[in-house]
């Protein structure tokens, strides 16, 4: 259970903070909701107390983990599958897991695509959403500016190591 004040992790929308615990009168039945704010972008959630472990809320990282995490970044193995449903698909389920650095293979893996050949509309929107997912998380856990924060995760990006690149070929494109 959080409490209000608390620095959470929601898988798709990335960290914010508990403003509020609220109670509301549902189809005849009554249930709590944490009221869920994001410092970027102005997003307000409520979220059931009930399934909130569930939906993978969780608590921010520590500034530790955070820099362990960018730290790993140009090191992670990303997987770039030719077949643009299937790549997308397996993106999402790494966004939607709620750990970290399954988000950064996301964006990195999107990144490295977009250099190469560009992105549909879609893993255009992935990408800034996976991005606000990690950056969002950061910036919390360090007490960072969002703008250092995407500075210094573009230059982990960048120094990627491209021997963790697999290209995985699908005789549907």
């Amino acid at each position: 259970m959080f409490s209000i004040g608390d620095y959470v992790v929601h898988p798709m929308h990335g960290a914010g903070k508990i403003e509020d615990i609220v109670e509301e009168k549902i189809a005849g039945v009554r249930k709590e909701f944490y009221v869920f704010s994001m410092p970027t972008g102005g997003l307000t959630l409520k979220i059931p107390t009930s399934g909130a472990g569930a939906k993978g809320i969780r608590n921010v990282m520590s500034a530790n983990e955070a820099r362990e995490l960018m730290d790993a970044i140009p090191d992670l193995d990303v997987e770039i599958n030719t077949n643009w449903n299937k790549r997308y698909q397996e993106n999402l389920t790494r966004m939607k897991s709620g750990d970290l650095y399954e988000v950064a293979r996301v964006v990195k893996t999107l990144v490295r695509r977009e250099s190469q050949r560009g992105l549909s509309t879609g893993e255009r929107k992935m990408l800034y959403n996976a991005k606000q997912i990690m950056i969002s998380e950061i910036v919390l856990a360090e007490r960072s500016e969002y703008q250092d924060v995407e500075a210094r995760l573009m230059d982990a990006i960048r120094r990627d190591n491209p021997a963790n690149v697999q290209q995985n070929a699908s005789p549907t494109q």
